[in-house]
């Protein structure tokens, strides 16, 4: 068997030196850091000599404020450099201690923390003759400002929604959560991205098993590049083929703290406005800030409004065609008619047109939310007069059908963090209804609830506190809200939830 080669590739090369660590030789460092860098010409390495020592500070260009770089930098190592030092360890010590002061700095001891730093908006300064590397935080790229949560929309909540840079987003949770006992801790994944992540939970709240099972599920991410927190999601959650996620999402800071305030694990990724949330129940998905605002008894209304248009959504299509083609004698004599006379006119079967016009809203709906805004209002034209009037005055379609998918469509925007499982599940129960009738109907959604009871996210069970039952969380804040009152006089956390459920297990061996 012959040898095999070296690997003389780029990769290979970045990866070799990924480990070498800074040498005293500061053209050797330099060599090293733009050979990592393949030479690239947002790399910037301005050298220049300090006492008779030759130092260089390197950059990235477009990442850093050149209006910091100039004063904190350049001019005090220019103007006033220190004095009486015999060696550059000497002068670089006291060039970090007490000359450059900002908010963020660090000392780098490999290439790798030198690049990373460099390309996250530091100043990194390194000396001949000494082995480490000043790393200053002066960081001025161009971002988007706070702006109004675009995904959820609240009355009477903050204004102010999670933006793409991981600092802004860090103060503006600890801006909220003033609290000694709120841990925030910074993380680096992915192999090239090397993108920035934020472990945050409240110390005395958080189950310590389950943030230690996160961070470790965290680490193996065999992923390369990670440029959304929606990478993150199927790596966390315990039953990847679950249409039900086990992980709230939410780009709202105040929605964000008041979760963790309840012991949950949250998760804010550099580069996207969107923060994890975990672990998560289903009821939350009907919860907004906004019940929290108005009157117990609004609240309660608006909640139980959102799960029934949720039922109504899924099962709605599916229980039309059941009862047309197995049990019509279960309609009204005159609605009977009705659907029977409309029938009579189309080209189609009941089960053809719910599964044509499921299939053509959908498109439609992809179409208007892709579509360049100034043109996505043609997509409603088109929707309401070609597909609505004219299908049905041409007799392709019956207007029952084109009511039953307009309304659960509309049912389904009523709880938007539910869209995309209503969205497959109203096509099962299609299937179901159009093939087997209401037999079809019930085994659909029997299998369905029996696979929401059975989820268990990180010792929480996904039900609670309707499976296992705990009527003092359901009569606290579900469907049913009690008033501030009562809601400041104790705490629910989900430990309590998970101890719950694990009693329930011994009780039952």
């Amino acid at each position: 068997m012959k040898d095999r080669l070296p690997d003389f590739s780029e990769q290979a090369v970045n990866n070799t030196l990924k480990d070498i660590k800074l040498s005293s030789s500061l053209e050797e460092n330099c060599v090293n850091i733009r050979a990592m860098m393949n030479n690239s010409t947002d790399l910037i390495i301005k050298y220049a000599t300090l006492k008779g020592y030759k130092i260089a500070v390197v950059t990235c260009e477009g990442m850093i404020d050149k209006m910091k770089l100039a004063d904190l930098i350049y001019r005090p190592l220019m103007e006033n450099p220190p004095e009486n030092c015999s060696t550059a360890n000497e002068l670089f010590n006291k060039v970090a201690s007490t000359m450059l002061i900002a908010e963020e700095q660090r000392q780098l001891y490999t290439c790798d923390d030198v690049l990373h730093a460099a390309m996250s908006g530091f100043a990194v300064i390194l000396c001949d003759e000494v082995k480490y590397a000043i790393a200053i935080g002066i960081q001025g790229f161009s971002h988007r400002s706070i702006d109004e949560p675009s995904t959820h929309i609240n009355l009477r909540a903050s204004r102010e929604g999670f933006i793409e840079v991981i600092r802004i987003n860090i103060a503006m949770v600890r801006r909220r959560m003033k609290s000694p006992t709120l841990k925030t801790e910074l993380m680096k994944i992915g192999e090239r991205s090397n993108t920035d992540i934020c472990l945050c939970y409240l110390t005395d709240r958080a189950d310590e098993k389950i943030v230690a099972e996160i961070k470790d599920k965290i680490k193996n991410i065999p992923l390369n590049t990670i440029l959304s927190s929606e990478f993150l999601q199927s790596f966390l959650e315990q039953s990847n083929s679950s249409l039900f996620s086990q992980i709230m999402v939410s780009e709202r800071p105040d929605v964000f703290v008041s979760k963790l305030y309840e012991g949950r694990v949250g998760i804010i990724v550099d580069g996207t406005p969107f923060a994890l949330i975990l672990p998560s129940l289903f009821i939350e998905n009907f919860h907004t800030m906004d019940d929290y605002t108005h009157k117990p008894y609004f609240s309660v209304f608006m909640r139980t409004l959102r799960f029934v248009a949720f039922i109504l959504a899924v099962i709605l299509p599916g229980l039309y065609v059941a009862l047309c083609n197995f049990n019509p004698e279960m309609l009204r004599s005159s609605l009977l008619l009705n659907i029977y006379s409309s029938v009579q006119t189309t080209a189609f079967p009941v089960f053809g047109e719910c599964l044509i016009m499921y299939s053509l809203y959908e498109i439609m709906r992809e179409a208007g939310l892709r579509l360049p805004k100034s043109v996505g209002h043609a997509v409603s034209i088109v929707g309401g007069l070609v597909i609505g009037e004219i299908t049905v005055s041409a007799g392709l379609m019956s207007a029952p059908v084109v009511l039953i998918i307009a309304a659960t469509g509309l049912c389904s925007f009523a709880v938007p963090d539910l869209y995309e499982s209503s969205m497959i599940l109203r096509l099962i129960f299609i299937l179901a209804g159009g093939i087997f009738g209401l037999f079809g109907i019930t085994v659909a959604g029997t299998v369905l609830l029996f696979r929401l009871c059975s989820k268990n996210a990180y010792g929480v069970p996904y039900m609670a506190p309707f499976a296992p039952f705990t009527l003092r969380s359901i009569l606290r804040d579900t469907f049913v809200r009690v008033s501030w009152q009562s809601l400041s006089k104790s705490d629910i956390t989900v430990q309590q939830l998970s101890g719950k459920a694990k009693r329930n297990e011994r009780k039952d061996k």
